[in-house]
C-alpha cells in the first residue's frame, strides 16, 4: 500500500504537467517560412503575411525520454480471470527488470508544448522587416526519478535515494513587436520586444525524497512537498479531519477554486539574433530567445506538515481494544502520521513571486551547394534552459527550393531526447501561404492509436501572403 501511495502521489502530479519553445525546428533554414522570426528575429521574409486566427501557425509537441511503451506493456496473465491484453509495468506478473528497461537511468521527463496564434502579421518597411503577434502559449512538464519507478514496482529491504519529483505548468498570452534590417551587405540582425500576461502558473515538487527500508527495527520514508500556486482568484479547497491517536484536529488539500481567472501576472521578454552571410556558400546565424520574466500577483502554497514518515512495525501488540498498544491504537498512531506527511496543507496566499519564462539558445551554419543553389545543408544547435527541464539537440538537414513558391527539406537531430527526424513542407505563391512539418516523425502507434514515442510534434500554418 505504501508504494502505491507514493507512486499515485507522482501520478497526480502529472495533472499539472516546462516545455520547449514552441518553434519549428525543422524550418530554421527555410527560406520563406513565415515564422522563422520566431527561432532568430533577425530573419525577413520575402513576402508580406497575415495569419488566419488559430490556423496561421498551429504548433503542438510533446517530448520525452520514455515511450507509451514503457508505461504499457503486454499482460502475461491476459484471459485470466478477464484480465486485459495490456497492462501497466506496475502489473504483478511483469518481473521488475521487464518492467523497469524502457525507462531512463536518471530522470524521466515528459514535456508538452501548445503555441495557438491569435494575431501575426509580418510586413516590410521602415527600413527592414516587421512582425506584431498576439500568441497563447502553455507549456507542461514533469520530472519522474527512475529511483521513483524503482520503488513503486521492486521495494525491497534496501536504501533507495529517489530524489526530486517535478511538475510545472505555465500558461501566458504574449503581445510581441520585432524588427529585423540589414546593417551592411555582410550582416543583418535583429529584435522583439514581447509584453507577457500570465494566465497560470503551476510548480510541485517533492525534494529529498529517500525511503530507508533497510533497517529492520524501522522504516523511514521522507520529502518535503509543496505546492506553488499563481492564478487570479485560485484557492485550495480543504476539508479537516480529527486526528485518530490523539487530540486535535487537521486540514488537507482536497480540491481547488477559481473565482473568476483572469490576468494573474505580467511581465516583459525580448528576443535577440543576427545572421551573418560569409559569401555565397556560408550564412552563420544564432538567437537569445524568450529572455524575461512574469510577476505574479499571488503564490498560493500548500505544504506537507511533516516531512518524515517512520514505521516501526506493530510492537507488544495486545488483544484489548483499549490497550494502548492494542493493533487498532497503534494503526491509528500510524495512519496520523501518514496523514501529516502524504497530504498538503493550506498555508495561504504568500504574495507576489517572479518566475522566468525559459531562455532558448539557437546557433546555425548553412553552405549552399556552389553547383547547384537551389540545395543546401544546414546545422542548427537548439538549448532550451529552464532548471530541470532544459534539453538540447543537434539537427542536420538538407533543404531544397525547386521553385520560387516552393521550398522545404528533411533532417535528423539528436539531443536529450534521443533521435528523431523532421520534415517541413512550404507552399507561398502570391496570394496565400500553406506549411505544415514535424520535428518528430511518429512512425508506429499503438493500437488505440497512441504513438509510441512520446517524441512527436506538428505544425500547421495558414496565412494570407503577398
Amino acid at each position: 500500500m505504501k508504494r502505491n501511495r507514493f507512486f499515485a502521489i507522482a501520478l497526480l502530479m502529472l495533472t499539472v504537467v516546462t516545455a520547449s519553445a514552441q518553434t519549428l525546428n525543422s524550418a530554421y533554414f527555410t527560406q520563406d517560412y513565415k515564422y522563422r522570426h520566431n527561432m532568430n528575429p533577425a530573419f525577413g521574409n520575402d513576402q508580406n503575411y497575415v495569419a488566419l486566427p488559430t490556423l496561421g501557425n498551429l504548433y503542438i509537441q510533446t517530448q520525452s525520454n520514455f515511450g507509451y511503451d514503457a508505461v504499457i506493456m503486454k499482460n502475461p496473465d491476459a484471459g485470466i480471470n478477464g484480465q486485459k491484453s495490456m497492462a501497466t509495468f506496475l502489473h504483478p506478473s511483469i518481473d521488475a527488470e521487464t518492467a523497469l528497461s524502457g525507462f531512463n537511468s536518471g530522470d524521466n521527463r515528459l514535456q508538452v508544448a501548445v503555441n495557438v496564434p491569435i494575431v501575426s502579421v509580418g510586413f516590410s518597411g521602415f527600413g527592414g522587416y516587421n512582425t506584431i503577434e498576439l500568441n497563447s502559449r502553455t507549456c507542461l512538464g514533469v520530472l519522474l526519478p527512475y529511483g521513483l519507478l524503482e520503488f513503486a514496482k521492486n521495494t525491497g529491504n534496501r536504501h533507495y535515494d529517489i530524489g526530486d519529483i517535478t511538475a510545472r505548468a505555465q500558461s501566458y498570452v504574449e503581445l510581441a513587436f520585432g524588427h529585423s534590417r540589414r546593417v551592411t551587405d555582410h550582416l543583418r540582425v535583429g529584435a522583439k520586444v514581447k509584453v507577457l500576461f500570465g494566465t497560470a502558473r503551476a510548480d510541485v515538487t517533492m525534494e529529498n525524497v529517500t525511503a530507508d527500508l533497510s533497517n529492520a527495527e524501522k522504516w523511514v520514508i521522507s520529502g518535503q512537498a509543496t505546492a506553488d500556486m499563481s492564478m487570479k482568484g485560485f484557492t485550495f479547497k480543504e476539508e479537516t479531519k480529527d486526528y485518530k491517536s490523539r487530540p486535535g484536529s487537521y486540514s488537507y488539500v482536497n480540491d481547488v477554486d477559481v473565482d473568476k481567472g483572469g490576468i494573474g501576472g505580467v511581465g516583459a521578454a525580448v528576443d535577440l539574433g543576427a545572421v551573418y552571410r560569409l559569401n555565397d556558400d556560408w550564412q552563420f546565424s544564432a538567437s537569445l530567445l524568450d529572455l524575461g520574466f512574469i510577476c505574479w500577483s499571488n503564490d498560493v502554497k500548500a505544504v506537507n506538515r511533516n516531512g518524515q514518515f517512520e514505521f516501526e512495525g506493530f510492537h507488544d501488540t495486545e488483544i484489548s481494544k483499549s490497550s494502548p498498544n492494542s493493533f487498532k491504537n497503534q494503526g491509528n498512531s500510524y495512519a496520523d502520521q501518514l496523514a501529516d506527511f502524504a497530504n498538503l496543507s493550506n498555508v495561504g496566499d504568500q504574495g507576489s513571486r517572479t518566475t522566468g519564462i525559459g531562455v532558448s539558445l539557437n546557433a546555425g551554419a548553412e553552405y549552399s551547394l556552389p553547383a547547384y543553389r537551389k540545395l543546401s545543408f544546414g546545422l542548427l544547435s537548439s538549448t532550451r534552459f529552464q532548471e530541470d527541464f532544459t534539453w538540447t539537440e543537434a539537427r542536420l538537414s538538407a533543404n531544397w527550393t525547386p521553385l520560387s513558391w516552393l521550398d522545404g527539406g528533411v533532417n535528423a537531430a539528436v539531443g536529450t531526447f534521443g533521435f528523431s527526424g523532421g520534415w517541413v513542407l512550404n507552399i507561398h505563391p502570391s496570394g496565400f501561404n500553406i506549411f505544415v512539418g514535424m520535428d518528430h516523425i511518429c512512425t508506429e502507434q499503438s493500437k488505440e492509436g497512441i504513438p509510441m514515442s512520446l517524441n512527436t510534434s506538428f505544425n500547421l500554418g495558414l496565412n494570407v501572403a503577398w
